[in-house]
């Protein structure tokens, strides 16, 4: 992502890793577009004079928006807003979404063998993380058994963690990077929420549930199955965390990065005595 300033203003000009269609961010942007026209806090997509996303580059493509200064991640934001925000975007209407494009990254768990196949791989190449891998292991698997098939589907932004909703630093926040926006179950959503901005803090995990349903938010956290996105999500980014340090790539070219990636996840765990407890203080 870079900054260009013109003699029009300011700009954030992304370019992505891997060359994209049209199509394949059509829906996504429309949904963005639908957020931004709806009054949702985030920069305004702008588009090539023919209409089009993209803008071919010698070494690729660009996509522009709306510059915005942000501050850095931050998951302590007032759950106040956070939960007002998320409400926003669940009640964006932008085309009908289509069971069959829900995506596995989101939905589905990584399962007893796959996990066993990591922690053999790992703990064979002398992975400094394998041995805190092996012991969540099992915590891994439990929670892989939570996950349920998304039940009310709308398009949702899936991917509302702390990079990606950060504050303007004037007492409000900005919602960033919907690329990844597409067919979700928003109770599904909302458990990813209250998992990042609240932890194991009850205050903060009705704080923000009370926001979200004061405006007009119409989903509901009431059982362990609505923290399936959470699961799935955070299960998949271990895997694939683990799999680029074992096998480096243009994506995570640096065992390092692997290793910082995973330790996201190691570092504080999605335990189920964690989720029960969110559960309980709402």
């Amino acid at each position: 992502m870079w900054r260009l300033e013109t003699t029009h203003g300011r700009w954030a000009v992304k370019v992505p890793l891997e060359t994209c269609s049209e199509e394949e961010v059509r829906a996504s942007t429309a949904f963005h577009e639908a957020a931004h026209a709806a009054g949702v806090p985030t920069p305004q997509v702008i588009r090539t004079i023919d209409g089009t996303v993209f803008a071919p580059l010698d070494a690729g493509q660009a996509r522009v928006y709306e510059w915005v200064d942000l501050l850095p991640p931050d998951a302590t934001l007032d759950p106040g807003l956070v939960g007002a925000v998320v409400a926003d975007i669940h009640q964006v209407v932008s085309a009908e979404p289509d069971e069959n494009e829900v995506d596995p990254w989101f939905s589905h768990p990584v399962g007893a063998d796959r996990w066993d196949r990591l922690v053999e791989q790992l703990t064979e190449a002398c992975a400094p993380f394998a041995s805190r891998l092996a012991d969540l292991r099992d915590e891994l698997v439990a929670l892989d058994a939570w996950i349920e098939p998304p039940h009310q589907l709308r398009t949702c932004h899936r991917d509302l963690w702390a990079d990606n909703l950060l504050s303007t630093g004037d007492d409000g926040v900005c919602v960033i990077d919907w690329d990844d926006s597409g067919p979700a179950d928003p109770s599904h959503e909302l458990g990813c929420v209250l998992f990042e901005f609240a932890r194991s803090d009850p205050g903060r995990a009705r704080d923000l549930v009370t926001s979200y349903e004061q405006a007009g938010g119409p989903a509901r956290v009431t059982r362990r199955e609505h923290f399936s996105m959470l699961i799935a999500q955070l299960g998949h980014i271990t895997e694939i965390a683990a799999s680029d340090w074992l096998e480096p790539n243009p994506r995570s070219p640096s065992r390092a990065d692997s290793a910082a990636w995973i330790a996201e996840v190691l570092d504080e765990p999605h335990t189920r005595s964690k989720l029960l407890a969110l559960l309980e203080a709402l």
